[in-house]
């Protein structure tokens, strides 16, 4: 660790504030100091003074000023993120303090992909309450997109689903749970539903409901298109909510692309049906991402732990 770094560490534990804090995160959101400080009700000087009084202690330029504002350095942009963190962190706790005092046992937000939703999650929220019965836990569904700025930012403590393609984040923990098999589905009633040894050529006149274009299967998708001759499907819905796709799939002649344990409850149960094709991409792992154990609460870890459980 060197002088330089020593120093602002120092400076850091002795004079940094919250307050700066949230006016930094307030300053980068808006685009301008005068609408933060309006927003945190203090005066545009005072805002000001705090600013600097940040860029003296970390000795860097946080601020950029344009014509339209103030834009974020490199170095502002860094320090918002980890500041988001805090922030997120101390709203947690006081969140885990306010559930302890109602009684509860902790609390757990878990960020979920399509491809965690019917078994995996149902399975480690009941595991978890058997351990823990008054824990509270949160859902919330999103892709990847969406859910990996609030985990970094400590607004949900894990990701769950598939893992991205490109998983070289050394912030986080990144660990798999299983392979996910990806298969095409349609309603009873579709016109291939029962077909044996399908092809693409029979399916090629039915519209798809897709994934996001963010998402890595949807990546996969346009490419098998394009090597079928730049194939446009007829209709393309695009939609991330299983039950959404579930009802569509029973009343139009819609094919659907889902991870095989999604589906498999719905198959077995004859509401969706298995096309007879075996779909050239899409096999990927599902699994876990966050923080790290030492962002985990002792809740958090235990549900942690019951994914590791029912996953095997």
């Amino acid at each position: 660790m060197n002088a330089r770094h020593t120093r602002i560490v120092d400076r850091a534990i002795t004079r940094l504030k919250l307050k700066q804090l949230r006016l930094l995160v307030a300053v980068g959101e808006f685009g301008s100091i005068q609408h933060a400080a309006r927003e945190l009700q203090i005066s545009q000087p005072a805002a000001t003074k705090l600013i600097q009084d940040l860029e003296l202690d970390f000795e860097v330029q946080l601020f950029r000023r344009t014509n339209r504002g103030v834009i974020p350095t490199d170095y502002g942009e860094a320090l918002i993120r980890h500041g988001k963190l805090i922030m997120g962190q101390v709203s947690n706790a006081a969140q885990e303090l306010d559930d302890l005092t109602e009684g509860s046992s902790g609390r757990v937000v878990v960020g979920t992909l399509i491809a965690a939703a019917p078994i995996l999650l149902p399975g480690a929220i009941r595991k978890t309450i058997a351990e823990r019965p008054n824990v509270a836990i949160k859902v919330v569904e999103g892709t990847n997109d969406a859910l990996m700025p609030a985990l970094y930012s400590g607004e949900i403590d894990m990701i769950v689903g598939r893992l991205p393609a490109f998983r070289a984040r050394p912030e986080l923990v990144q660990e798999k749970l299983l392979d996910a098999r990806v298969v095409a589905v349609v309603g009873k009633r579709h016109p291939l539903a029962g077909r044996k040894s399908v092809t693409f050529t029979q399916i090629r006149p039915f519209g798809w409901i897709l994934p996001p274009p963010e998402t890595t299967l949807r990546r996969q998708i346009d490419q098998y298109f394009v090597s079928k001759g730049q194939y446009i499907p007829p209709r393309a819905l695009e939609s991330v909510s299983y039950l959404t796709n579930r009802s569509l799939l029973q009343e139009l002649d819609l094919v659907g692309l889902m991870p095989e344990h999604v589906v498999a409850q719905d198959v077995n149960s004859g509401l969706l049906v298995e096309l007879d094709w075996s779909v050239p991409f899409g096999k990927g792992p599902v699994g876990i991402s966050y923080r790290g154990p030492d962002s985990l609460s002792p809740a958090a870890f235990e549900f942690l732990k019951a994914l590791h459980e029912i996953s095997y």
